[in-house]
């Protein structure tokens, strides 16, 4: 009874009562989706930027003790490939489920990622198809697989430097699409950005149910 007096409003004794809890699942964080983008389309800043806001929000939190990537492949010389800069696994979301064990369980049909268990930095669901407004979208650059395009095609918004001119290739968070395809149930590649801008703005990225969104995985 004394410690309820000491914590009142009742919302203080809650968080004293649950906090840690959550705040220690988080801390133990190694994957989430961005609960929002840079604000700049497909504009990340190149990978370092992008990288950067992975780091900021993992930060913001408890997690920032780890180092954070983006998944996102580049192309040209010195083409980067999505699934060789993330670590090696296993990675867990905010509520401290594993959503894939390693490089491999990620990108087969045994990871975890759904609507439901690629949650944001602040362990929320992402809105997805059905949701006003869908934000489903995420930016990755890659195929299937995790790997860079190698055709002469944008697939990058110029390797995450642009926000008007380009594309960019989207995976579905919540693996729902207009068809009942692979494409369609694709995390990381089911279908390049466009739009009245070009595909690479916040407007162009927001037309075809996204928001400029990423997924970031802890390297460690």
């Amino acid at each position: 009874m004394t410690a309820m007096r000491t914590c009142l409003p009742l919302a203080a004794c809650l968080a004293l009562l649950i906090g840690p809890s959550a705040q220690a699942q988080q801390a133990d964080m190694s994957f989430f989706v961005t609960s929002h983008g840079p604000g700049k389309g497909g504009d990340l800043g190149g990978l370092a930027g992008a990288d950067r806001h992975c780091q900021t929000l993992a930060q913001s939190a408890g997690a920032g003790g780890k180092t954070w990537h983006a998944y996102l492949s580049t192309q040209g010389p010195g083409a980067v490939n999505a699934r060789d800069r993330i670590g090696k696994g296993p990675w867990k979301n905010a509520k401290g489920l594993v959503v894939a064990t390693s490089v491999a369980d990620l990108h087969s049909p045994n990871n975890k990622l759904n609507k439901q268990n690629d949650l944001s930095e602040k362990g929320e669901v992402i809105n997805g198809r059905g949701d006003k407004p869908n934000r489903h979208d995420i930016l990755t650059g890659s195929k299937p697989d995790g790997t860079a395009f190698t055709d002469s095609a944008d697939h990058t918004c110029k390797n995450y430097t642009s926000s008007t001119q380009g594309a960019v290739m989207l995976g579905h968070n919540d693996r729902e699409g207009l068809r009942d395809d692979a494409a369609s149930h694709s995390w990381n590649s089911a279908h390049p950005s466009r739009g009245p801008d070009g595909g690479c703005s916040q407007k162009d990225l927001q037309s075809t149910g996204g928001d400029g969104l990423l997924y970031c995985f802890a390297v460690n």
